[in-house]
């Protein structure tokens, strides 16, 4: 490991412990030559790979997901805190997936997740996932949206 002071590489582990919950280790870092101390963390690069619609599949990349549900949340009034939650909850169900994720089932948990935080980000959400053409789309989509929390007040 080079040290990010001097660039040597006689660096040692002065201590080591588990991080974000067990998936990743932290290693704290000391330099032999100017003693500097510094942090690595190890995380394992497992290879998630997303089916696209059109049959090539890709690396999974949880910024696409970031970037997706950052844009349908824009200037709305949900937590930061929120947001990392929902995406580390689908990158967790992405790596518990079997084989291949389909682009398709990442899209239907990023609507499921957007529908319980807030109901404008999902209708954003849906619309580009959905390919929404016009007005009645929309439409249709508030009717379902609406049915659905009635079932879930119906059942509380």
């Amino acid at each position: 490991m080079r040290c990010p002071n001097c660039g040597q590489s006689d660096t040692r582990v002065i201590d080591s412990r588990p991080a974000d919950g067990g998936g990743s280790v932290r290693r704290r870092r000391v330099c032999a030559t100017c003693e500097a101390r510094f942090t690595t963390y190890e995380r394992v690069e497992a290879s998630l790979l997303v089916a696209k619609r059109g049959g090539a599949t890709e690396p999974f990349d949880v910024s696409k997901v970031a970037r997706g549900v950052g844009a349908a949340l824009a200037d709305r009034p949900v937590p930061a805190r929120g947001v990392s939650s929902l995406i580390a909850e689908i990158e967790e169900k992405a790596r518990d997936h079997d084989g291949p994720v389909p682009t398709e089932k990442i899209g239907h948990w990023v609507l499921e997740a957007l529908r319980t935080i807030d109901e404008v980000a999902y209708l954003r959400f849906a619309s580009v996932y959905k390919e929404f053409q016009g007005a009645a789309d929309f439409e249709r989509e508030m009717a379902a949206l609406e049915s659905s929390i009635e079932d879930q007040s119906e059942r509380s």
